[in-house]
């Protein structure tokens, strides 16, 4: 008989752990409800009617206030605010050049807001290497991590962390410096219901301290789960892809971020039938000529989808991995794209068992043919501690992707939607649980 004990996991729990933190706001546009009848002008229109109605001196001491209430948190102030007053002169078809420009800055501020983009929670992480390499030593790799945070509203955005990895657990975060800053549309007249939108940092700020938002309808509500993985293309070029969940509040669907830099994104919605679906995560390279995924099509199973395109995808997939042990009867999934390694592609998957409580598994695919599973642990590699069950959702671990680091694996893991933790395993021990 199998009995699963937690002594029996080959991970090495890190002591470092990231926490929601109310403290990281970023300057974001601030809408106004439509709430006036056609003939009536926008509330929009109003305020701004409201604010040229202010005197000069009014105009500049109010200004002022918000001055010494927020330039000291947000440096890029000023440029943000003069930004977002050219937008809403170009909604409300205000002559600009009629605007002082203490009045052109002040109604800016009144269409901005801070939004505290990680106060209620932060998951569910991946992680790839990072782009720069250099100057690294004894097996050290820079990586790149991608967060959900989740702030006022339920509103999901991807944040991103830097840092490095290397050999026993050798692991450091990169610090945050200053104010953490929105990515901005490229072009918001070309946002197209179905179509891609190109989003880009902010100039001066750091991937770390760079949030990605919302930007289109079907997104309204976030975006979530992002599955990073570094792709290689039949050409030798490598491309970062991330695969994740957008929410408008009434649907979800897949979409894709693409990006060579980490400077400029581009966010495109899969399209096909199994686009309807989450958690699809990308094989880093195609296999067979084929472009090819791990999802979950019908809410329980593992599955694995193919195509000849990266972004259609009518495929419903064949079955890869069903519930077998009591730690995953109520559901399984994967957890993040499969790596590479010798002996085939390393899958790391989770499962749902009683008190819906949440366990990390993984399983080994042929790396010629991926539909045959070579083993599968029997006994989870992971699940909620003590010390992590508490939460936002309670008994909950997960990953959505890990990185290889020599002959060990790098874990970033999501504790009970809440925090962060970070976890290493040996490659042999890891594929020595393996059935």
């Amino acid at each position: 008989m199998l009995i699963c004990r937690p002594d029996q996991s080959p991970l090495h729990i890190l002591d470092e752990k990231l926490n929601a933190d109310p403290s990281r706001v970023v300057l974001r546009p601030f809408h106004l409800a439509w709430q006036a009848s056609v003939s009536e002008p926008s509330r929009a229109a109003q305020l701004v009617s409201d604010i040229l109605t202010l005197d000069d001196d009014q105009a500049e001491a109010e200004l002022d206030i918000v001055w010494q209430d927020f330039s000291e948190r947000h440096w890029q102030i000023g440029r943000i605010f003069d930004q977002r007053f050219a937008e809403i002169a170009e909604d409300v078809r205000l002559a600009r050049a009629s605007v002082s420009p203490v009045k052109q800055r002040l109604i800016g501020a009144y269409f901005c807001h801070e939004y505290s983009y990680a106060a209620a929670a932060l998951m569910n992480p991946s992680v790839v290497p990072h782009p720069d390499q250099s100057g690294l030593s004894g097996g050290q790799q820079r990586f790149l991590m991608s967060l959900r945070a989740v702030g006022e509203g339920h509103i999901s955005s991807i944040a991103f962390r830097e840092g490095m990895i290397g050999p026993g657990g050798d692991f450091r975060l990169w610090p945050q410096s200053g104010p953490a800053m929105a990515a901005v549309v490229d072009d918001r007249h070309r946002m197209e219901a179905d179509g891609a939108v190109t989003v880009h940092r902010q100039p001066d700020s750091a991937i770390s301290n760079s949030v990605l938002f919302p930007v289109t309808e079907a997104q309204r509500n976030g975006l979530e789960d992002l599955r990073l993985v570094s792709f290689t293309h039949d050409d030798g070029r490598r491309e970062y892809i991330g695969t994740y969940t957008a929410y408008s509040g009434r649907a979800i669907r897949s979409e894709m971020l693409r990006t060579t830099d980490f400077a400029s994104f581009c966010l495109e919605p899969f399209t096909g039938r199994a686009a309807r679906n989450k958690g699809m995560a990308l094989f880093p390279r195609k296999i067979g000529g084929r472009y090819l995924m791990v999802g979950r099509q019908d809410g329980k199973n593992v599955t694995l989808l193919s195509s000849d395109s990266l972004t259609h995808w009518d495929d419903e997939g064949e079955l890869l991995l069903s519930p077998e042990f009591p730690w995953e009867f109520v559901q399984m999934g994967n957890c993040g794209s499969p790596i590479e390694c010798d002996e085939g592609w390393l899958l790391l998957t989770h499962g749902v068992g009683a008190m819906r409580k949440y366990s990390l598994g993984a399983a080994l695919l042929d790396r010629d043919d991926p539909s045959r599973v070579i083993g599968r642990t029997a006994c989870p590699i992971l699940t909620a501690a003590e010390s992590d069950r508490e939460g936002y959702v309670p008994n909950v671990v997960y990953t959505c992707g890990a990185m290889r680091v020599g002959d060990e694996l790098f874990i970033p893991y999501g504790i009970s939607d809440s925090a962060i933790g970070f976890a290493t395993a040996s490659l042999d021990d890891l594929l020595d649980l393996l059935l």
